[in-house]
């Protein structure tokens, strides 16, 4: 029980807080419908709450090892650590930010692939997303971005302070733009990933699903051609054809034969053509 009090401390203390502040956002958003919004949710809440669980309590001991032996062993340049600490702190953080995000943005994009997409799947099953939908990973899903995520952060010697603070940014954007609003930024979404464009991501139509792949900025959306405007599909139907289920079911659906025999349908990023 010592090996996962550790996480257990740490998850309980993040669900209080992001708990607090998404649940005063749904009471200010949703007032008087803040009812029916949680009968929607309670289901696939139940579902995520378990992933979350299995994930950052019962595996995290596991995904520990991985992270930290490639912190090991990824050593930068000592004049690249050097170079870094002779640099503006704001500006350190920023390029973390930015850099952080590319690697985010080509592991999810690979996600969508037919490869990937078994494990990616149970992200994209929440028909009521919300801020908890963030956490509905598969466990494989998660053990690629730990593996996956920050590995470029240490090559280039970042130091440890940006990482986190890149890794802090990431985690609190991701509840807030799977939080059930509609919400563009209007302006400033032109730069950052919005609730309204991260949940075009999430249409229920495998089509128009091949957009939005960035956590936090547009930017490399925008780069790689993959961004859309969400204006056009605001409050959109989320889900996949394959359906919603309870934890037993997600954790088992990687596993299921049609993915492997090419049966099970896979939204390719070369679809986003189809919503310009």
């Amino acid at each position: 029980m010592e090996l996962f009090a550790p996480h257990a401390q740490v998850t309980l203390t993040m669900l209080a807080l992001t708990g607090t502040v998404f649940g005063v956002l749904a009471l200010v958003v949703k007032q008087e419908a803040i009812g029916a919004a949680i009968r929607r949710v309670r289901g696939e809440f139940s579902t995520n709450l378990g992933l979350l669980v299995v994930n950052l309590v019962l595996l995290a001991p596991l995904f520990a090892l991985p992270e930290g032996f490639i912190g090991d062993r990824i050593a930068a340049d000592a004049a690249l650590t050097d170079f870094w600490s002779r640099q503006n702190e704001l500006v350190v953080l920023i390029l973390a930010i930015l850099l952080f995000d590319l690697v985010v943005y080509w592991r999810h994009r690979a996600e969508h692939s037919r490869l990937l997409w078994p494990i990616h799947a149970t992200h994209h099953a929440d028909t009521a997303l919300h801020w908890l939908s963030v956490q509905r990973k598969h466990p494989l899903s998660k053990l690629l971005s730990v593996v996956v995520d920050v590995w470029l952060l240490f090559l280039l010697g970042f130091p440890q302070w940006a990482v986190a603070g890149a890794i802090f940014l990431r985690s609190w954007w991701g509840f807030f733009i799977h939080a059930d609003v509609p919400w563009t930024l209007g302006p400033l979404g032109k730069v950052l990933i919005s609730p309204a464009a991260h949940r075009l991501h999430h249409i229920r139509d495998e089509a128009l699903m091949g957009a939005n792949f960035g956590n936090t900025v547009t930017l490399w959306d925008r780069l790689f051609g993959t961004y859309v405007d969400p204006a056009g599909h605001l409050d959109c139907e989320t889900g996949i054809a394959e359906g919603t289920r309870g934890l037993l079911g997600e954790l088992g659906r990687p596993f299921e034969r049609r993915y492997w025999l090419g049966r099970g349908r896979t939204p390719l990023t070369a679809q986003v053509e189809s919503v310009r």
